[in-house]
């Protein structure tokens, strides 16, 4: 890939994210922002953009350590089908973490953990089908990896807002993983298109 379509796939994933996440940010406390006039909403956007520019940067670093770490793996498990393995038994743990450990950390009493699993679910559900949509347009040996980016890495890119008791609301949840998602989405459906090829893990 050339510096044309690396500059090309840095700021359109820059440019995805950040509105992304300024229009889930704006919607989810619209009153907020047109409460005090337009400039309050436009230093509002505006504010929203940048925050969520930062958060798709996060993403971009995660994605091309994890082609880092694939090649690695690779290399370093010799076998396509063992690495796969273990990148579904990581999915599933992180699952269980997304779920259990932030019910143990932030549930009160009144709280069940059913309301800790709907939020993982939907984003696991989400990511088997951009997997699904990544596996169509390149080979089937790209799902499981595929997956294990959209799920795995970019809960680990959401730590910061899954971790901080401030923002472990569903509003903030939702502001922090709009541009992690859309970002990592676009990134991971994109590549394959502007390299001219797939991502393969049987070299």
């Amino acid at each position: 890939m050339n510096a044309r379509k690396l500059v090309y796939l840095f700021f359109s994933t820059l440019l995805i994210g950040a509105s992304s996440g300024a229009i889930v940010g704006v919607l989810l406390d619209l009153e907020t922002y047109i409460s005090g006039g337009i400039l309050n909403f436009i230093f509002g956007v505006l504010w929203m953009f940048g925050i969520s520019a930062a958060i798709s940067l996060v993403a971009q670093m995660g994605y091309f350590a994890y082609l880092t770490l694939h090649r690695f793996a690779l290399g370093l498990f010799k076998s396509v089908k063992l690495w796969n393995w273990v990148q579904i038994v990581l999915i599933l743990f992180v699952l269980f973490d997304l779920i259990y450990l932030r019910y143990v950390a932030f549930a009160s009493e009144e709280e069940t953990i059913a309301g800790y699993v709907i939020m993982p679910l939907l984003l696991f559900v989400y990511c088997i089908l951009v997997a699904f949509r990544k596996q169509q347009e390149t080979n089937k040996e790209a799902f499981v990896p595929a997956l294990f980016f959209m799920f795995a890495v970019t809960t680990i890119e959401w730590v910061p807002a899954l971790t901080v008791e401030t923002v472990n609301e569903t509003k903030w949840l939702w502001i922090y993983l709009t541009p992690l998602i859309t970002a990592n989405t676009w990134q991971l459906l994109i590549l394959h298109r502007l390299t001219g090829g797939s991502l393969r893990t049987n070299k």
